[in-house]
């Protein structure tokens, strides 16, 4: 109900942005589905954005399930990709393709896993509030990662590394950047939903995040429940940094992450914390991102960003989890 709520609410506002710059909404809505939907070269844009976004925002629920925000998505996506890329650049040309993509996705799992460890440690050993813990991470690990880059690994006249030896893998459609980590995402996505619905571990993760004081008194090690939620978090979003490193660019570039660790708390709110829902919000979303390059030409991009917010604020709004946070 909340996702409809926020998508009748933002196509209302969308409607108001038109129609103030003497458009016509559905001759808009049209072009947006024309450029998006209405074509392969659209479609794949959209299936592309969507992975990235249901890795964050599988990351965003795993910690959410254990009654923690994770804002570190950003710096975790980024940390991963930064690992693919440095391992890929070393391997030998002689390692096998599947062999090169296996290794440089579980770089990019460990990557993520170490900036997720981090707050869940300090939230685990101190109590540490992993909001805050998260925000000013990002800070540190970007700017740790812009440095490494700009001063060590970069080609010259640019910011990113160079280009992977071995390890790439095929895009879906020439021209466009959907690539076959689409499929990763789609099986991690499943692999979370068995995890937190299907196991001891998921259930014990459960209880910590909604009665944490009861899980303890029923012996569940809540501190390192919690550092596990984080860094299996940090994993996630780590692993959605190869969708830009192994499948388009084949290397790593400083800032390549775009906000998606961030628009990823809202594609995980819209799920509803649940993996099948994620991957629906991360479509809508991709399609609204997408969306905006199609409908510049009458009306200006930012109008899809003001309706992506509407949607971002109804949902929260909306969220008892985010209600019960706050409190």
């Amino acid at each position: 109900m909340p996702v409809a709520m926020a998508i009748a609410v933002a196509v209302v506002v969308g409607d108001l942005l038109i129609l103030s710059v003497g458009q016509s909404p559905g001759t808009v809505y049209r072009l947006l589905l024309d450029g998006t939907w209405g074509n392969p070269y659209g479609v794949a844009q959209v299936v592309y954005k969507a992975t990235t976004l249901t890795f964050t925002g599988l990351a965003v629920a795993v910690a959410m399930q254990a009654g923690m925000f994770n804002i570190g998505a950003e710096s975790q996506l980024a940390a991963g990709g930064f690992a693919a890329g440095a391992v890929g650049m070393v391997l030998p040309a002689s390692v096998p393709g599947v062999v090169a993509v296996v290794l440089l996705l579980g770089a990019a799992a460990v990557g993520g896993a170490v900036v997720g460890a981090i707050p869940g440690a300090l939230v685990a050993r101190y109590g540490a509030n992993e909001v805050i813990t998260t925000i000013m991470l990002n800070f540190i690990v970007l700017a740790f990662l812009n440095w490494a880059v700009a001063a060590h690994l970069h080609v010259p006249e640019t910011l990113h590394t160079p280009g992977l030896v071995t390890g790439t893998v095929a895009r879906f459609y020439p021209g466009a950047a959907a690539n076959w980590t689409a499929v990763v995402a789609l099986v991690v996505a499943a692999g979370v939903g068995w995890y937190v619905f299907g196991t001891r571990a998921g259930m014990a993760l459960r209880a910590v995040g909604l009665a944490p004081e009861a899980a303890e008194y029923a012996g569940i090690p809540t501190g390192r429940v919690r550092l596990a939620a984080f860094a299996l978090a940090g994993a996630i979003a780590g692993v959605g940094g190869t969708n830009f490193v192994l499948g388009n660019k084949h290397y790593y570039e400083d800032g390549f992450a775009g906000g998606a660790g961030f628009i990823g708390i809202a594609v995980a709110l819209a799920g509803g914390g649940r993996p099948v829902g994620i991957v629906v919000a991360a479509l809508a979303f991709a399609t609204l991102s997408q969306g905006g390059l199609a409908i510049h030409a009458v009306v200006p991009k930012q109008m899809v960003d003001v309706m992506q917010a509407v949607v971002i604020l109804v949902v929260v709004a909306a969220t008892p989890e985010v209600r019960r946070m706050l409190r």
